[in-house]
């Protein structure tokens, strides 16, 4: 299988890819350095800089919506750090993969240092997309449920594979920069809520670096790393379906099952959330005529988001009572649903304690049954199918727009977020993927 996956590789083209493979990629791209931007001012990454800055080494690379200069290695960790933190990033709903942090922050950084044409760059990003999935796909639900952070364990596959595309890897030392890749899988679901759970993306992006650069060099590894008895997938997974990892390579592409979030928490909390706001929108609620919600949800709701009484603004993110809430008063889940501030605030405090969720295994993990009863007598009912955000219901390009620009807001001004979107939209045609982090970095 890793010989399969390598030489498939090794061999695919930039023109080989459909067109609607390079839209999404790019709408990949577009959503990746909003979020990564967005999350530049935030405490893990400002942590990340002191801790790390002493022992950086040249300044090779940008930190997206930030002056400073890193080298390679921590530029791809800090942007990918950057852009988890706010939970507002890319999924691929199969397996829960957050596939552009680990695969986008590493080759954007290395685009600074090595030349890379927009086009070789979407390829890149594409197949650093197709790998991670396609080997989640291969062992989950199992490995994902017995408590590894698969946007983790899996991107750095993804970013080995993209780095080792960009860096003309041979067959067999993509089979080594895979194994040393598989050698490294980072992340566990337990962090959910804290510092760390960003910090896996971003040493996931690290890794992956770090593996085909050895490669490079003849660093060998075995050769069947993912496959082998006592390899990646049978160690950490009681589920192997390597079919998965090579049926249809070059013919059925895992990045058009991206999908991009509207709201900025745990996936499984968006149904709940375009519940609670189309109920809002179209009775005109206030917190104050509202007795009680009654959510019906799918277990793993409850095992992901359970928190009913979040302290800061990251466990917020995974607090499904928290989430209705803000929901309910501003009508909206971005980041600043998320703060500190928005978990403490009592109207939103209130309203919370009047949520209940109760686990009902009909509902599917996409799905939400909501009940508002108001202090009036009346009951309200949504069922939501299919979340805003979702393959059924995808975000168009104008709402990607408007998300990366609250997203720059206070960081990039309203003409350089201007230039950095189209640069975005017209990477295939950009001499250098560099010019993307250069219209990235605030002036004056």
């Amino acid at each position: 299988m890793t010989h399969i996956l390598a030489k498939y590789l090794v061999d695919a083209r930039y023109e080989d890819l459909p067109a609607n493979v390079r839209k999404e990629g790019v709408r990949t791209l577009m959503n990746w350095v909003g979020v990564a931007v967005g999350g530049s001012r935030e405490d893990p990454v400002k942590r990340s800089i002191a801790a790390l800055r002493p022992f950086s080494g040249p300044p090779q690379a940008s930190l997206l919506g930030r002056t400073e200069r890193f080298d390679i290695m921590n530029a791809a960790f800090i942007n990918g750090v950057s852009s988890h933190i706010f939970d507002y990033d890319d999924t691929h709903l199969k397996t829960i993969i957050h596939p552009a942090g680990p695969v986008a922050s590493a080759i954007l950084a290395f685009s600074e240092y090595h030349p890379v044409s927009g086009k070789d760059f979407l390829n890149a990003l594409v197949l650093g997309v197709e790998t991670e999935c396609r080997i989640g796909n291969a062992v989950y639900p199992n490995h994902y449920d017995v408590g590894w952070h698969i946007t983790g364990t899996c991107g750095v596959f993804g970013s080995a594979a993209a780095i080792g595309k960009l860096l003309g890897l041979s067959e067999q030392r993509m089979v080594w920069a895979l194994g040393l890749a598989a050698s490294q899988p980072v992340g566990l679901r337990e962090s959910f809520g804290s510092m760390n759970k960003s910090f896996n993306p971003g040493r996931a992006a690290t890794n992956g670096i770090f593996a085909a650069l050895l490669a490079a060099q003849d660093y060998t590894s075995s050769d069947g790393m993912i496959e082998a008895k006592r390899g990646w997938a049978n160690t950490i997974s009681t589920k192997q379906d390597y079919r998965e990892i090579t049926e249809g390579l070059g013919q059925r592409y895992e990045s058009l099952l991206n999908t991009y979030k509207p709201f900025a928490c745990g996936i499984v909390i968006h149904p709940a959330i375009d519940a609670a706001i189309q109920l809002r929108n179209q009775y005109h609620l206030t917190p104050d005529m509202i007795a009680r919600v009654d959510l019906r949800v799918h277990p793993l709701v409850i095992e992901l988001t359970g928190k009913k009484t979040p302290q800061i603004g990251l466990e917020g993110k995974f607090s499904i009572y928290h989430s209705v809430a803000v929901a309910l008063i501003d009508g909206a889940a971005g980041e600043k649903q998320y703060s500190d501030q928005a978990v403490r605030d009592p109207r939103t405090v209130a309203l919370r304690e009047k949520v209940t969720a109760t686990i009902d295994p009909a509902i599917q993990p996409q799905q939400v049954d909501m009940t508002i009863t108001l202090k009036d007598g009346r009951k309200l009912h949504k069922f939501i199918e299919h979340a805003i955000g979702s393959q059924e219901v995808p975000m168009t390009d104008q709402q990607l727009e408007t998300k990366f620009e609250g997203l720059t807001d206070g960081i990039l001004s309203q003409a350089a977020t201007r230039v950095l979107m189209d640069r975005c939209w017209q990477v295939e045609s950009l001499p250098s993927a560099a010019a993307i982090a250069q219209a990235a970095v605030p002036q004056g």
